[in-house]
């Protein structure tokens, strides 16, 4: 799953031991762009944490993550957790990854015309 947002805080980021050795976790808080937006906890473990040292507060980004729940002595419990995150600049409506739309002045000229000036795409 994909979730794109804008970074509003980067929580502490916490360590500890397990029977599989240490490890460590960060926790950041994204915010989306939808018409109501959402506020989404997302987790990194790992060297993943690394990721999102130098993210600046404020910038857009793409977050591939995984969600999962569990449950313990009878709560479930979900996670949230982040496998690749891709800044998209600081609007992302206006990411270079995102495809440019041509004006109308930039019709292609192997797309046919008719006299009336409209596209006439039909092979018939």
């Amino acid at each position: 799953m994909e979730i794109a947002g804008k970074l509003i805080q980067k929580l502490d980021q916490q360590s500890g031991q397990s029977k599989n050795g240490t490890w460590v976790k960060q926790e950041f808080i994204l915010e989306t762009q939808d018409q109501y937006p959402k506020k989404v906890c997302v987790a990194v473990w790992g060297d993943k944490v690394k990721d999102i040292e130098n993210l600046a507060i404020g910038e857009s980004l793409k977050v591939s993550i995984n969600v999962e729940s569990r449950e313990f002595n009878g709560r479930w419990y979900t996670d949230v957790k982040a496998w690749r995150i891709e800044t998209m600049g600081s609007n992302p409506a206006n990411s270079s990854n995102a495809p440019e739309t041509p004006s109308f002045d930039e019709i292609p000229p192997e797309m046919p015309m008719t006299q009336e000036g409209d596209m006439d795409d039909l092979p018939f």
